[in-house]
């Protein structure tokens, strides 16, 4: 049985979590646009590159990990599917942000 807060339904726990991953979605968008922009700039160090592409690995296995808690909840497809959706996207930056690392050192 999963918790759920006293009087909230199973679907509101679902809304619940379609809602956060929406956000967090929109949030994933914004940063595909400005990634490429940041990694673009001609000034930018291989440090700052490093640190770029460390915090996005880590959000993409955060992502990872929470996509998995929330299946072996067993939260429904779309709940899911929207996590998987988002860890891709984190996983898309990190993989732009290890290219450019290398680039660099090529």
């Amino acid at each position: 049985m999963r918790y759920r807060p006293e009087g909230q339904k199973e679907d509101g726990v679902a809304n619940d979590w379609l809602k956060i991953l929406d956000d967090e979605i929109a949030s994933g968008d914004k940063m595909l646009k400005a990634v490429p922009k940041v990694l673009a700039d001609p000034d930018i160090s291989v440090d700052q590159v490093k640190a770029l592409f460390a915090e996005l690995e880590q959000q993409a296995q955060f992502v990872e990990k929470l996509r998995a808690a929330l299946e072996a909840m067993g939260h429904d497809f779309p709940v899911v599917d929207k996590a998987t959706a988002l860890e891709a996207r984190y996983a898309d930056l990190a993989a732009t942000a290890a290219e450019k690392l290398k680039e660099m050192r090529d």
